[in-house]
């Protein structure tokens, strides 16, 4: 049931008509122009460059569609001018398809926008070889299809850019607007928990990031994340304050919850606003100094007033997390992040594109396999086409590309459908093709049709976009004088052995995540407890180099982190796999994202911040995370794990924060980060605790 829920599947919220109509205009103008100046060929090459550089467009910020649909464009070009070129040597036709295959297989380790990158310029390759050029026939047909994607570029870039996030910024801030409402409300017992409607919502709005690894996706998770113990950190101190206001000369401390319970109301309601204006929060400052001052007030204190503290300790370490995250959110922190990011030393940016790759150059990479299943299954499809002179052979090969995937459900859900579209597009195109008048101008408009389809609801159903895609090429290829009666046959027989092709090496060598994923998360944080502990060794030993122990492991942790997305995208896909196990890993993978950015700012103090003497309530702040890191690895392999196992952070970072001279530079930049180290590794340990141990007691519903 859960396969056939991925093959008929249709996403509504992927349905796009604003980017059709740009998309449909782009590839439309060049075969107006090719009509109107009797240049038909060259401006299908155009349009194909435009069709294929559109699967780039998206709602993505301005920059990051830019480069995006740039990096397309020449890509396509190159592909054009390689595979019209390789395609005059059979001998050379073969290997070139498989060793673009490969890294078009690799490129899954940098992201699914990459993947697609890949992907598109791969069957681009494909195509072209199939119809071989002189080299400077190549190059003018690689330049006029690189033409076509700047056209489709330009197009996409030309206005500014629909707002991403606008329906889970709205969410957000619906949660964050209902918990500044709760914190100060009088506690009902009869009544389900504070905010719980709210946070239902933004679960339910955040569900479709659950594989967008972007700087947004990942902020607007954290933010949830947050919220949620937020949530928890509120509903106790009200608890607590109606508690110690019935004991005796509680007042004074009932007053003290009150004032806080207000400020973090403020502190609420600023961040809701934030997310709503899309404009920072910079007036909470002081609301935060004076929180962490009413904090102060119960150290020391009695057990009851303990409790309390140890909550308000929480609650703004997690109220300073939501405000950075919503001031980071808007349009201007974005782009003050990405400019701080271009200014860190490049060895130190995790996203790093050639260290992720030679990372990932090794079989026990779920991308490295794939690139290898796929450069294998390529080259064999383009070896039998052309071994056995079927006609039009490219949609041989192609159809593997396009069909095998990294995981099983997409792999089989696209076999599928990707054989039930082709035939169905073919009859219709070819019934579509005999009731048009025969004219251009009909086949234009026909054309242009299907591709606003394709690309309006074709993202929603991969069925509704190999249907269109079909009908199209048969069309466009009828353009070029060719009737679609020969092109049926051919289509359908190379898109059946593609086809069988891609899904018998699926079945041959398969990959089931649903046993590995926790594994994954484990090596992960064993890495970043490695990488953690080399730099930990470089601050109590600042005259000793760690630099090559350092660069070792941080490329371990860049693995780590590659290989468990990698398996996570794949675990969501397949079937059996519960929305719940979906969600948790989801919020602890950007708990462990933002454990790692201050992990690896840490490192990058080491250059920036003068020497210090360690400070031995570092080295037992340090000992902890470690402790904890290795506990929570254990969990994930099985090992029994208890709240009571694992130290008490904050409590560290308290005496961290307040040992030193806090005006030295080098102590300042530590007590910062390993604030956030210590906010990211308890807000992970419990979601992990959650996960694993749905029923332990202090969760809410």
């Amino acid at each position: 049931m859960s396969f056939w829920r991925t093959v008929l599947q249709f996403q509504k919220e992927k349905i796009a008509p604003r980017i059709a109509l740009r998309n449909t205009l782009g590839f439309a103008l060049p075969l107006a122009a090719g009509i109107a100046l009797g240049s038909i060929p060259a401006a299908l090459i155009a349009s194909i460059g435009a069709l294929n550089v559109s699967y780039s467009d998206s709602h993505d910020p301005y920059l990051q569609r830019a480069r995006r649909m740039l990096a397309a464009s020449v890509l396509v070009g190159l592909a054009v001018f390689a595979g019209a070129v390789c395609g005059n040597h059979h001998l050379l036709a073969v290997p070139a398809a498989g060793a673009w295959a490969f890294a078009a297989g690799m490129l899954v380790a940098l992201s699914p926008a990459a993947a697609d990158l890949g992907i598109i310029s791969l069957v681009t390759l494909v195509v072209f070889a199939a119809k071989p050029l002189p080299p400077e026939s190549a190059a003018l047909s690689g330049l006029l299809a690189l033409g076509g994607g700047l056209l489709q570029t330009a197009l996409a870039l030309a206005f500014w850019p629909i707002r991403k996030y606008v329906p889970e910024r709205r969410a957000l801030a619906a949660l964050y607007a209902e918990l500044a409402r709760a914190a100060v409300a009088p506690l009902d017992v009869r009544q389900a928990p504070p905010a719980s409607a709210q946070s239902t919502q933004a679960q339910t709005a955040l569900a479709s990031l659950a594989g967008d690894y972007s700087i947004g996706g990942e902020r607007y998770r954290m933010l949830l994340s947050q919220a949620e113990r937020t949530r928890l950190g509120l509903f106790a101190l009200s608890r607590l304050r109606v508690r110690i206001a019935r004991e005796a000369h509680g007042n004074a401390a009932a007053t003290l919850l009150e004032r806080y319970l207000e400020i973090a109301a403020r502190v609420l309601h600023s961040i809701a606003d934030a997310l709503v204006a899309a404009k920072a929060a910079d007036s909470v400052r002081a609301d935060l100094d004076e929180l962490q001052a009413l904090a102060e007030q119960l150290r020391p204190a009695a057990a009851a007033l303990q409790d309390a503290r140890l909550q308000m300790d929480a609650v703004t370490g997690q109220l300073r997390t939501a405000r950075d995250l919503a001031i980071s959110a808007t349009v201007a922190g974005l782009t003050a992040f990405a400019r701080q990011e271009v200014h860190q030393p490049w060895r130190l940016r995790l996203g790093g594109t050639l260290a992720t790759l030679r990372a990932n150059l090794s079989l026990r990479s779920a991308a490295c396999r794939h690139a290898i299943r796929l450069a294998a299954c390529v080259a064999l499809g383009d070896a039998l086409g052309r071994g056995f002179d079927l006609h039009r052979s490219y949609w041989l090969p192609m159809t593997v590309a396009i069909v095998l995937k990294p995981d099983f459900a997409s792999t089989f859900s696209r076999g599928v459908l990707r054989l039930a579209g082709t035939f169905a597009g073919l009859i219709f195109a070819t019934a579509l093709f005999h009731l048009l008048p025969a004219s251009p101008v009909a086949q234009v408009a026909a054309i242009v049709v299907l591709m606003f389809v394709l690309r309006c609801w074709g993202p929603a159903n991969y069925g509704i976009f190999v249907t269109a895609v079909t009908g199209m090429i048969v069309l466009l290829i009828a353009m070029a004088g060719v009737s679609p009666k020969e092109v049926i046959a051919a289509r359908g027989l190379n898109t059946a052995i593609g086809g069988a092709i891609a899904l018998a090496a699926y079945w041959l060598w398969p990959t089931w995540e649903r046993t590995r994923v926790q594994d994954a998360m484990a090596q992960m944080l064993d890495a970043y407890r490695e990488y953690f502990s080399a730099i930990r060794e470089s601050y109590i030993q600042p005259d000793a180099s760690f630099q090559d122990a350092l660069d070792r492991a941080r490329l371990a942790a860049r693995r780590a982190r590659s290989t468990l997305e990698a398996s996570f995208d794949r675990l969501r896909a397949e079937p059996g796999t519960t929305p719940r196990t979906i969600a948790a890993i989801s919020g602890m993978l950007a708990s462990s994202h933002r454990l790692i950015h201050a992990i690896m700012a840490l490192e990058a103090g080491l250059d920036g911040s003068r020497p210090a003497p360690a400070r031995e309530a570092f080295r037992r702040y340090a000992n902890d995370v470690e402790l904890t890191i290795n506990s929570l690895a254990g969990a994930l392999r099985g090992s029994p794990l208890r709240r009571t196992d694992v130290p008490d952070l904050r409590e560290d970072h308290h005496a961290l924060a307040h040992s030193g001279d806090p005006a030295t530079e080098r102590y300042a930049l530590v007590n910062v980060e390993t604030d956030r180290i210590t906010n990211s590794l308890n807000t992970l340990r419990d979601e992990l605790l959650k996960w694993l141990q749905p029923d332990t007691p202090g969760y809410l519903g």
